[in-house]
Order: C-alpha cells, then structure tokens, then sequence
C-alpha cells in the first residue's frame, strides 16, 4: 500500500503544489455525509448504509489518500433515541437532539471504521472557531497530527453551542463546514454526498426536464441555471444551493469538489478510480495560487520584518523561506498567522507572507540559525519565519493578485 512520508504529512506546505486536474489524482479528501444519505431519507441512521460508506473511505485510504468525514446525522439520531417527531423542531428543542444524539453518531462511526482496524477522532467545530486567527491554527493543528497518525477526524458542527446552522440560514447541513475544512487543511478534493446525481440544470424533482450538469467552472456558480431545490425528505437542512454555495467557496480555495449522490453503491470508490460520477466543480485556482492571492492582496499586513541583504537574494532571485537567520529588524505587533510585510534595508517592501512566530518571539530569534529555535523559545513551530508556499513577492502574481 503506499503511504505518503511522513514529512510531507508533518507539515503538508512542504509537498510540492499539484492541484488535481481529475479527482483520482487527489491525496488530501474531504468526505460529507448529509443527513439524508445516512438515514437513507427514513427516521434513523442505517447503519448498513454506513457501513458501505465506511467501506469506501477504507478502500481509498488503501489507495494512500488520508480522508476527513464531515458527517451530519447527529440530530437524526437524537430524535430517533428520544423517539420524538418530526414536529418539535424549535432550536432548544434541535439542540438538545444534537446533544443525545452525537455520542450515538460517534458510537456508529467507531464500530464501523473499527472492523476496518481504522481509528477515528470526534471534532466539534463552530464557524466561530474558524474565524478566529489561534483557534483556526489549534483546529488546523489538531486535523493535520491526526492525518499523520493515520486517524481519520470526524467533523460535525457542535451544535449545541453553535445556531447558525440549526437555524437554517442560507447555509445548511454542515455544506458550508465542509468546505472551510477544505481550506483549513489544503485538500485537494471535497466530495459532498448528498440525496441526488449532483447539480442539475433545475429542481429535477419538479421540472423532468431538468439534467445533470457534468463540470462547471468556477465562473459558472453563480449562473442562473444552476438550480435544485430543498432536501427531498425535510431531515437534512440544507438544499442544492448550500452545496452550490458551498462549492464556490472551495474552489477559491483551491479545492476541487464533485457533488454526487450518497446513497448509490460505490460512488466513492468510482470517483477515485477516475470515473465520472456526479458534478465536478473545478478549482479556481492551484491551493498555492489561491492563498498567494490572499496574502499579496486581500490580507492587510500586521507588521513587517526587515531582512538582509542575503535574504532578500534568497527570497527574490531563489524562491527561498525566509528564516530567521536574515531578520535583521522587527517593526509593529503581530502575532503568530499574522499576515506581515518583508522590506529591504532601504525599505522597499519585498514580500508579504504569514508568519510562524510573533513579534516577540521574532524579535528573540532574529539573527539566529533555525537549529537555536527550540533552545531561545522552548518550542517550535517550524524552522522557517515565513515558509515559501506562504510568501508571496510584491508583483509576482502580476495581474491575478
């Protein structure tokens, strides 16, 4: 079987960038399971449906692929353990079926990777937690030295503490998590199993003419033919236009995604061998290209660095990290994920990149050779103040920035 090093999984910014151009050349896949497709559109989660879903992602990790589910049905399965119907659906209500009904998800996962001697980890995330700059990294963190310990992260949104989705606003049944986890962890690809073939050209359900659109581009999500309508049974919360939305926000990234239909046997499976399944939504752009984008122009720096001589070589003409080695100079306050500028002597701004350490730590280290990190600090983050897959040179994306 073959397995990615172990380095390339330590710190995935080190695997050279090759964004998918078909979905069987993806390494890094994000899997989510909406509500319809685990209870089979019933009353409770089927556990054989689960079964041959987990018998699929075992079948692509065999591939080499690491693989993070992003599983709705927590609320399905409290409902069905208190046995209340489908009428009670006020949010303290929903929350307190998210509550019962999440230990008993987990319990199923658990069971079903087990017989396929693979461990699994619960992770309870809020869009809360993705917004803020040090719970992001944490989560990011915690999602990568899971993939490298060969475990497969589990993602549900905590709905007992977080509404946004319970409430049904425009985005639903954890489509719009998905994809932040997506970008959180530079996947190549998000596949969103739901209750249908994939986008179609209307609401299938109520226009027979509607059909099945095979690839769309990144400027074609926000077209008008793209249509569907809510979930067909009313258990999931979300609809096609979730996973439209959801879809856009993936490709920005840099993540491809295929929406295809959960409940068909196989289909991850076909998807990985390279065959055409569902609808493929391209990426905007390589993972790389779309986050050297944000840094050279959508983020505001925080601070800068002033560099040397050598490093400013390093980075200009060799494409180099910056390592602390060639700061001579810290100016402003920032923090570790801080988007910074990186100048000259003169002052002439050469780069922005997002840092490793703060402003404090950068000011200790500054000078200093990689290998003293752990020493000065008491901990490291990385060898490199700014890696190169985080850099990005002032005009080198020319007029895509």
């Amino acid at each position: 079987m073959a397995q990615p090093s172990r380095s390339s999984l330590r710190n995935p910014l080190l695997r050279p960038p090759q964004p998918p151009s078909l979905p069987k050349d993806a390494h890094r896949i994000i899997v989510k399971i909406g509500t319809n497709v685990l209870t089979a559109g019933g009353e409770r989660l089927e556990l054989e449906v689960m079964g041959g879903l987990v018998s699929q992602v075992a079948q692509v990790r065999q591939q080499g692929c690491e693989v993070i589910l992003v599983s709705s049905g927590a609320i399905a399965a409290g409902r069905h353990e208190l046995n209340l119907g489908s009428d009670k659906a006020d949010l303290a209500t929903r929350q307190m079926l998210a509550a019962v009904g999440q230990s008993r998800l987990m319990f199923a996962w658990d069971q079903l990777f087990r017989s396929h001697g693979i461990t699994v980890a619960q992770t309870l995330l809020t869009r809360s937690d993705l917004s803020h700059r040090q719970s992001y990294l944490n989560a990011r963190n915690t999602l990568l030295g899971l993939l490298e310990l060969g475990i497969v992260p589990i993602v549900n949104e905590n709905d007992v503490v977080a509404v946004d989705e319970i409430r049904e606003t425009q985005f639903g049944d954890n489509d719009l998590l998905s994809a932040l986890v997506g970008a959180l962890v530079d996947a190549d690809l998000l596949v969103i199993l739901t209750d249908t073939a994939g986008v179609y050209t209307a609401d299938p359900v109520a226009d027979p003419g509607a059909t099945l659109i095979r690839r769309i581009e990144r400027e074609e999500l926000t077209s008008a033919r793209l249509a569907g309508g809510p979930s067909r049974s009313g258990r999931g919360r979300g609809g096609m236009a979730t996973k439209v939305h959801a879809a856009r926000l993936a490709s920005d990234a840099g993540v491809a995604v295929v929406v295809a239909d959960g409940r068909s046997p196989g289909t991850l499976s076909m998807l990985m061998a390279g065959e055409e399944v569902g609808t493929y939504v391209a990426p905007a752009s390589s993972r790389l290209e779309a986050r050297k984008r944000w840094v050279a122009g959508a983020a505001a720096p925080r601070g800068r660095v002033v560099v040397d001589d050598g490093a400013a070589a390093a980075l200009c003409q060799r494409g180099s990290s910056l390592l602390p080695v060639g700061v001579v100079a810290v100016e402003g306050r920032f923090q570790r994920g801080d988007v910074i500028g990186v100048v000259d002597r003169s002052g002439s701004l050469l780069a922005q990149g997002i840092v490793n350490y703060g402003c404090t730590e950068v000011t200790t280290i500054k000078g200093q050779r990689s290998e003293q990190i752990g020493e000065l600090l008491g901990y490291h983050y990385g060898d490199e103040l700014i890696h190169r897959n985080n850099l990005a040179l002032v005009g080198a994306l020319g007029d895509e920035k």
